[in-house]
């Protein structure tokens, strides 16, 4: 029988050869593990909310795309003829301690040349570049580059540098376009970073307008401060306030509204007016003001549950007197003259908007002359790895400690020292009482 003759390049029961179509398909998954690789470097980018751990995050994801061994980010001056600043990564502790004392590079050499050419640059020997300037004395010897602008809102923000492939190869277009891709993210997540830095600030800015400047308590001393979260989510609730009353004490209140937002902010001038208007009218013991606030607030307003403590310091005999009630706030700390602390453990009471119909205790104790005695909120002690009353130890041997600093200076150093991890705002209010009283 006749029949026609096989394809060329088969036997009769051959089949074609696969090889093309075999390197078609891992080049596509080739290209599929780098487009999910430059997602997930996209994602990762794109969670950081601080502009330094952006940057950092930027260089480290950069040289994950494409197997580098070395990074870096210059982000250039203002003029944008230099680099201001400049994150690396990949160096060992070896190489960082032979570059100790040498200048971070400001973009000369390679380096200027792409800030003045913001095109990719990749260079197989950067040695033989023409506008290589050698590197400095302890710098590793660094054979490849790759280098990207970074541009945020049109304009050239810096310069993403990547060297030395762990594979030994040089840099190749793939390379440079995935690269490319994420300087762009980059460039989204830098201008993100630096407008919650604006509005962060501007809040903290906001909260600390919404704290009164302490006037003077003559012939008390005294000193608050105020700081913000690590990481707040726009502004809080703490407050503190101090003032001479018309009868000749002082009035002092701590308070931390729950919540960390504008309403939380809101109600706590909103609750700090109403106290002092409380205060100046009525003679009254603290007890007495705070069940007012507290029916007050749950009739007016609808603000969040809010701890605090009112106290007053009234002349006593030879010295003084702290007379108080507290609305589930944590004790006050005393610091005697000898440099003994302990903390002012009483009744607690139930915070203001929990039950208004409840009762409220006054509690008194002596304050000698030139005992101080320090208001707070719980962000000062707070830390999940700690028990509360392991931290408020820590306070209490830390107020012992430096309790003869000025109070400025006194509660800086509890505030730049305290137990707490940060997570919450913080206020903090001191007050000495005079050596001698004048009848």
């Amino acid at each position: 029988m006749g029949g026609h003759p096989p394809p060329a390049g088969t036997g009769g029961d051959d089949v074609p050869e696969l090889g093309p179509l075999a390197e078609q398909f891992r080049d596509l998954a080739l290209a599929r593990d780098r487009l999910e690789s430059l997602l997930d470097a996209v994602l990762a980018i794109s969670r950081e909310v601080e502009l330094h751990s952006v940057l950092h995050r930027v260089v480290t994801t950069a040289m994950d795309l494409v197997g580098a061994g070395y990074g870096a980010l210059g982000v250039l001056h203002e003029s944008g003829g230099h680099l201001e600043q400049f994150i690396t990564a990949g160096l060992s502790d070896q190489e960082r301690a032979d570059l100790a004392g040498v200048d971070f590079p400001h973009g000369r050499g390679v380096l200027g040349h792409l800030i003045r050419h913001p095109q990719p640059l990749r260079a197989d020997d950067i040695a033989s570049h023409p506008s290589s300037v050698g590197f400095p004395p302890g710098h590793p010897r660094l054979r490849t580059l790759l280098g990207v602008a970074i541009s945020v809102r049109g304009e050239i923000y810096g310069d993403l540098y990547l060297s030395e492939r762990r594979d030994g190869r040089p840099f190749d277009a793939h390379d440079e376009n995935i690269v490319v891709a994420l300087a762009c993210a980059a460039g989204i997540a830098i201008e993100n970073a630096r407008l919650f830095e604006q509005v962060r600030a501007r809040a903290e800015q906001f909260q600390r307008l919404l704290l009164p400047r302490l006037s003077d308590l003559s012939p008390f001393e005294a000193a608050a401060v105020y700081r913000p979260a690590a990481e707040p989510d726009s502004v809080g609730g703490d407050w503190y306030d101090a003032f001479l009353l018309p009868d000749g004490a002082v009035s002092v209140v701590i308070g931390d509204v729950a919540g960390h937002d504008l309403h939380a902010a809101a109600a706590m001038a909103q609750t700090r007016n109403m106290l002092r208007a409380l205060l100046f009218d009525r003679r009254t013991p603290p007890s007495a003001v705070l069940a007012q606030l507290d029916r007050t607030l749950q009739t007016i307003t609808d603000n969040p549950v809010t701890t605090t403590s009112l106290a007053r310091i009234e002349p006593h005999g030879s010295g003084w007197r702290l007379h108080w009630s507290s609305a589930g706030h944590l004790p006050p700390l005393l610091v005697t003259p000898g440099r003994q602390a302990r903390y002012l453990y009483a009744e607690p009471g139930v915070p203001l908007g929990v039950d208004a119909s409840l009762p409220r205790s006054d509690h008194t104790h002596p304050l000698p002359p030139g005992a101080t005695v320090v208001f707070f909120t719980d962000g000062l002690v707070e830390h999940p790895a700690h028990p509360i009353d392991h931290s408020l130890r820590d306070l209490a041997e830390l107020a012992a400690a430096h309790a003869g600093l000025p109070m400025e200076e006194y509660v800086t150093t509890l505030a730049d020292n305290h137990p707490g991890d940060g997570h919450d705002d913080i206020a903090l209010l001191a007050l000495r009482t005079p050596l001698l009283r004048t009848p």
